[in-house]
């Protein structure tokens, strides 16, 4: 008897870590089939944790993590706000802060009266849990409008304004839901009074300050060197949960405002740095969306949601046919957006963990004072809403957007950084073909050149913190580093890879490595974190060379009498291809580890020697033996 005890210890210890590794695993896998289907990565996560928990029986989280469930949760939605509060700028303020306000005022507003009334006519149960339900689900959240953000890239100002208020939303609604809980107990008309009034104070002056303070000590921190390199990170999120769970303690709900506080006052402070730390949230905020929606979604009781299926998806329609129109009409009157950029806001309020994890803790509480019969109900109607409005916004958001010409559907442009002379002849080239591009250099002769040749231009640098959000990307897609500057090249490259993804961010070969030989190749591609620009992997160096000596872009369309080969043979080491477009219009940026094979229609856009260099040639994209003769049914454009 004395040996079993240990031995179920340790089974016990290895169910959950089986457990747990099964929810990191199944959480990025999720998002990496998401990725592949080009689907919502939160609707794939819903569906996986509903199958493998309450459908499988593989996943019983509460049982796994016995009375830890909703802490963690509560933890992790503080880190994923503080990571949202890292991306809100004040420079975004004069072009949308009106609208943010209002949706976060009246909005709120709006949104909770409608869903309250409706939670009474559908539902049928007391007032005041109506009113609760109707707090709850006023918020958005982060955690599913930010992914679906960066699924859609809308357009600016939408993005924006609908990335704003869902941060800020749900410390509005969680402190909502605590005014209308402590309403609920309250004795009486002047203690519910005083009690809504502290609690607002505490949360605005005390988690607000609290805030500003944990992130002023850790800008003193970095900006006087108390902690190596190594434990910045580390101690940003100790910080992150120390501000948590101290503002919680003064005032319940609080500490999702001012972890908020904390990461906005953190992303608009210019005293440090702080773009390894937010590169470290992004990357931390994947792992926890992933885990948070397999573990809540395998809790689900489906007996529950049986019992107020039809009628909680009833109750979502009316939070997206009727809730969220009023509440954007109300919220954007006299506003500057178009009907398709309001359109677009009414049509974008999925709910998210915020709202599961608050449903959770009040819907305990009020079974817990046996004050209500209908208290168990909160959670099952909560969850409903969630998987209603994410399916609904998740499938539809992206077609929404681009038949409302807010988003793009693939974007093809390019965000070229140099605007020296071979980056405006590739500019000038591809807008001809009806491709958008945007130049991006320090030099200001090099901006008054491409804009006095047409092409839009933007004098800055590419490393600025605030550079994404002055950037006007619609129709952009792709990013290509052309700067003389090998190190500058590799930080923009990986600051850019978050926006357009790693298999569209292009950069030139550094200097010293480019190569003679094919088996050098693989070691160049190797060492920087971009695609390597060219089927030669050229180095800036040797492209000023050719341009210096003549050498200018071309764009060349293939025919059926004059296939690639042909061409091939008419240029030889001549050209050095760029760019190939499709006869479909599709774009393709020629890179050194990918050779080409265009098909007759598809247009060749390359640099063409006005003869060949006299040393040093740049070996031709695909070397070809006896080459055929030029034919005279060229169709160079």
């Amino acid at each position: 008897m004395h040996d079993a005890a240990p031995l179920l210890l340790l089974a016990s210890a290895d169910n959950v870590l089986r457990g747990l590794a099964a929810v990191l695993v199944l959480g990025v896998a999720s998002q990496a089939l998401a990725s592949i289907l080009r689907l919502p990565s939160i609707l794939v996560l819903l569906l996986i944790g509903i199958l493998i928990g309450p459908i499988l029986g593989g996943l019983d989280p509460d049982t796994l993590l016995p009375n830890l469930v909703l802490p963690i949760t509560s933890l992790s939605v503080a880190l994923i706000l503080y990571e949202g509060g890292l991306t809100l700028r004040f420079s975004e303020l004069p072009q949308v802060g009106r609208v943010v306000l209002s949706l976060v005022t009246v909005g709120v507003l709006v949104t909770w009266g409608v869903a309250a009334l409706f939670a009474w006519l559908i539902f049928g149960l007391d007032p005041a849990l109506c009113v609760l339900i109707g707090a709850v689900l006023v918020v958005t959240g982060p955690t599913v409008v930010g992914p679906l953000i960066r699924h859609i890239r809308p357009h600016a100002p939408v993005g924006p304004i609908l990335r704003w208020e869902g941060i800020v939303i749900d410390p509005v609604g969680a402190l909502l839901a605590v005014l209308v809980f402590e309403v609920i107990l309250a004795t009486g008309v002047q203690h519910a009074t005083l009690e809504a009034i502290k609690s607002i104070l505490l949360t605005l002056l005390g988690g607000g300050l609290l805030g500003i303070a944990s992130a002023f000590l850790l800008t003193q921190i970095i900006k006087r060197y108390w902690l190596p390199d190594s434990l910045i990170n580390p101690m940003s999120v100790a910080l992150v949960l120390a501000t948590f769970t101290i503002s919680d303690m003064m005032q319940e709900e609080s500490g999702l405002f001012a972890v908020t506080v904390m990461g906005v006052a953190l992303a608009n402070q210019r005293a440090v740095d702080i773009r390894h730390i937010v590169e470290f949230k992004e990357n931390l905020r994947v792992l926890l969306i992933s885990s948070l929606f397999i573990i809540l979604a395998a809790r689900i009781d489906l007996e529950s949601v049986k019992e107020v299926g039809l009628q909680s998806v009833l109750f979502a329609g009316t939070l997206i046919l009727i809730a969220r129109p009023l509440a954007t009409m109300f919220s954007t009157i006299r506003s500057p957006l178009s009907v398709h950029q309001k359109t677009f806001i009414a049509w974008m309020a999925p709910r998210g963990i915020v709202a599961a994890a608050v449903a959770a803790v009040f819907g305990l509480r009020l079974e817990e004072q046996g004050q209500f019969t209908d208290a168990n109900l909160i959670v099952p109607i909560t969850f409903v809403v969630i998987l209603v409005t994410v399916v609904v916004y998740g499938l539809t958001a992206g077609p929404m957007a681009r038949w409302l010409k807010v988003a793009d559907r693939d974007p093809q442009g390019l965000l070229i950084v140099g605007a020296h002379k071979l980056s405006r002849e590739i500019a000038q080239t591809l807008k001809g073909l009806g491709f958008a591009v945007l130049l991006i250099d320090t030099n200001r002769q090099n901006i008054a050149a491409a804009r006095l040749a047409g092409l839009s231009a933007i004098q800055g640098g590419v490393l600025s913190n605030d550079i994404v959000r002055l950037l006007d990307l619609t129709g952009i897609g792709r990013l290509l580093m052309m700067t003389a500057n090998t190190e500058v090249n590799t930080l923009a490259v990986q600051n850019f890879i978050s926006l357009f993804g790693r298999s569209e961010v292009f950069q030139l070969a550094p200097e010293g490595r480019d190569k003679k030989r094919e088996n050098e190749n693989k070691d160049q591609g190797e060492s920087v974190p971009g695609r390597v620009l060219f089927s030669t992997g050229p180095t800036y160096a040797r492209l000023a060379s050719r341009v210096g000596h003549g050498a200018s872009v071309k764009a060349t369309t293939l025919r059926s009498e004059f296939p690639y080969a042909d061409y091939e043979a008419m240029y030889a080491d001549r050209a050095l291809p760029l760019f190939v477009v499709a006869e479909s219009g599709k774009l393709t940026v020629v890179t050194w580890d990918r050779p080409i094979d265009p098909k007759p229609g598809d247009t060749i856009i390359a640099l063409v020697d006005a003869e060949s260099p006299a040393s040093e040639q740049v070996e031709p994209a695909t070397p070809t033996s006896s080459p055929p003769a030029p034919t005279s049914k060229d169709s160079r454009t």
